[in-house]
């Protein structure tokens, strides 16, 4: 292959990177990172400047899904040790949406588990987006549902939602490998009908989880064909208690070279860095952003994600602005001394250290105060988001304890 800045110029001209392309991008020695980075970064720039669009979950519904997916923590069978709740009400679902644009989040993703939506759950998930959109009309509501039937796209876009997630996760050629319960061509068709009523498709991917290079840019231009907007790409969080437990394939630079592959063969496509970034990016979070032009604030479904103010502190600190902000570091700092002014009034207190810490206290302090959500069911401490075990090399996930499904205030 060329060199990466002569593969740019020629994506810039009009010219699309070839699968040959990417395989050399996958497998480049990391001595080439930097060079491939600076290259990859032309392409982003010239679609997206110098903004970052910020999105935000809330996870409507949590637990117990009928299907067998290797990867996920709420799977059929999954022993992981996760929140397990019914629908949010509606009321819940805007306040929990709230959090999330007040932390500079101009989309909102609402997520339920399971196979797919009944008609009732669509009307159910169709109300709380008309209450989302009558008091933020300015936002984006992107609805994950599942698996979609005739007529329920129609039914979600009518009610004001803009955006459908339904990640095709793999190659086909590796699905079978991660799950029993339904096909590729399963999830194909939720994306098709997404999109055919007028939804904007989003759909990315898993990595991590034994696929090769081959299979992730088999990935990547089905994504293509699908027409996915936005792209975000998923580092596989390894729960306990789920077939992929353990699981450990990536590393920080290689996660980089799958990011630049995307960005080269899906150029202007909205690029996001989701689930798992803190545990197998690292260090390299921060550098990520000049490749990718999205990310999740804060906490993921089932998992905690690094605080709401490391996410703003990338942004501010690599010269990015965040798409519906003013300024990035206007927001960035008036969520620091919001913070700091709860932690001044609350102190660090969980409800058994101090009888007079209510409920109402915990609710409305700041995600990175020691509280309740810092222990586990058995009590003992909760280990800190990217926690090793044993020195193993093996980082365990931290649970969600905090957010939608319980009476402490999110990562927002």
């Amino acid at each position: 292959m060329d060199s990466y800045q002569i593969l740019a110029e020629r994506v810039l001209a009009g010219d699309s990177a070839t699968a040959s392309d990417a395989c050399a991008i996958l497998s480049s020695p990391d001595e080439d990172l930097l060079d491939l980075i600076a290259a990859a970064s032309r392409l982003r720039r010239e679609h997206f400047g110098n903004l970052v669009k910020v999105n935000y979950l809330v996870n409507l519904k949590s637990g117990l899904c009928p299907e067998d997916c290797g990867y996920c923590s709420q799977r059929l069978g999954s022993e992981a040790d996760i929140l397990k709740y019914s629908w949010l009400p509606r009321e819940e679902a805007k306040r929990q949406a709230e959090f999330g644009l007040a932390g500079g989040a101009s989309r909102v993703c609402l997520v339920a588990s399971g196979r797919g939506p009944s008609n009732r759950d669509v009307e159910r998930v169709s109300g709380m987006v008309e209450e989302i959109k009558s008091s933020s009309p300015g936002v984006e509501v992107c609805a994950c549902l599942g698996f979609l039937k005739d007529g329920q796209a129609k039914r979600l876009k009518d009610a004001g939602v803009d955006a459908y997630n339904h990640n095709l996760n793999t190659a086909e050629s590796h699905y079978a490998d991660i799950c029993s319960t339904h096909t590729f061509a399963d999830r194909v068709d939720t994306v098709d009908k997404a999109r055919g009523a007028g939804l904007s498709p989003c759909s990315g991917l898993i990595v991590g989880m034994g696929e090769t290079n081959e299979q992730i840019i088999e990935a990547i231009e089905a994504l293509k064909a699908v027409d996915s907007d936005s792209i975000p790409v998923n580092f596989l969080i390894p729960f306990d208690g789920t077939p992929l437990e353990g699981t450990w394939a990536l590393t920080p630079q290689h996660c980089m070279r799958i990011l630049c592959a995307v960005r080269f063969l899906c150029p202007d496509r909205e690029l996001r860095i989701a689930g798992g970034r803190e545990m197998h990016l690292r260090s390299l979070q921060p550098m990520s952003l000049h490749v990718a032009n999205s990310l999740f604030l804060g906490d993921y479904l089932t998992s905690e994600g690094q605080a709401a103010e490391e996410d703003l502190d990338m942004i501010v600190d690599g010269g990015f602005e965040i798409v519906g902000a003013d300024s990035a570091q206007q927001l960035r700092d008036e969520l620091k001394s919001h913070r700091a002014a709860h932690l001044a009034a609350f102190g660090s207190a969980t409800p058994d250290e101090s009888d007079d810490t209510t409920a109402a206290d915990m609710a409305n302090a700041p995600a990175s105060v020691p509280s309740a959500a810092g222990t586990l069911p058995c009590g003992k401490p909760s280990p800190p988001v990217g926690h090793e075990a044993d020195g193993s090399g093996v980082t365990i996930p931290t649970i969600r304890r905090r957010g939608a499904g319980t009476e402490l205030s999110p990562n927002a």
